[in-house]
């Protein structure tokens, strides 16, 4: 792997302040968050399709999606879990999320590729199909950067992902658009030797490519970082300037 599975770093966070302004809709079988930009910022013609952390649809996910709408994406947060996302700050262990993985909280609803896979795909039909869109770029946080790389095949053009989970080296040997990745230096889940051997794949794949590494904040910050904290709420900042600043430049210029 490029990067360990989820652990129980990834359920940790701070739910922030603010208002959703999206709507909840249904896409094929699976329910979805989507943030919509006024039209006079809107990129007509791209949209981001949301793969979050195992937090799934909360809060923190829709801001961050409202943030994407805020600056001209269409953006379209899908639930990859099926209604069976982890709580906050659940504090599971390893064995419980790779039971949670593998089986669903109920034993009846595994988050496999398998099952997950589906979900991806029926969110880029959404927005290419039935929305129009001619260019797709995809976010993923932790358990969803996994299925960013996974799904170039499927419709993504542009690719970026924080602190990832999951990844295999086969999957991200095979993206074929531009992918722009943020890491932590306190991340047990991404840690210097996977992300050093994540660049070493990346030189190969002849696409562009970007790593920012951000000390002093642990894993999931992009999404659940203590903002009364300066330099996890810069590190955010920041990190989602450079998601807009990658789709900007690769998916709409």
């Amino acid at each position: 792997m490029t990067s360990h599975p989820p652990g129980p770093c990834c359920t940790v966070g701070v739910k922030h302040e603010g208002d959703p302004t999206g709507q909840i809709i249904q896409v094929e079988n699976w329910k979805a968050y989507v943030a919509t930009p006024s039209p006079e910022k809107a990129h007509n013609d791209a949209a981001i399709l949301y793969l979050p952390d195992i937090l799934g649809i909360w809060k923190n996910s829709q801001l961050v999606a409202d943030q994407f709408a805020a600056n001209g994406y269409y953006t379209l947060l899908i639930d990859v879990f099926n209604g069976d996302p982890v709580d906050v700050n659940a504090n599971l262990s390893l064995d419980q999320i790779m039971t949670w993985i593998a089986e669903g909280s109920d034993g009846k609803n595994p988050h496999t590729s398998d099952y997950v896979d589906p979900v991806v795909e029926a969110g880029i039909r959404y927005l290419k199909q039935e929305k129009g869109f001619k260019r797709l770029g995809a976010v993923g946080y932790c358990f969803g950067a996994k299925y960013v790389v996974r799904h170039y095949k499927t419709g993504i053009d542009v690719g970026y992902f924080a602190h990832p989970s999951g990844v295999i080296e086969d999957e991200l040997a095979s993206i074929t658009g531009p992918l722009s990745i943020v890491a932590a230096e306190i991340d047990p889940i991404f840690p210097t030797e996977e992300r050093h051997k994540s660049e070493g794949i990346l030189r190969n794949t002849g696409q562009p490519w970007q790593i920012s590494l951000f000390s002093g904040v642990p894993h999931g910050f992009a999404v659940r970082c203590d903002p009364s904290r300066r330099s996890e709420r810069f590190a955010k900042e920041r990190a989602f300037v450079q998601a807009v600043a990658w789709f900007d430049e690769y998916l709409v210029s």
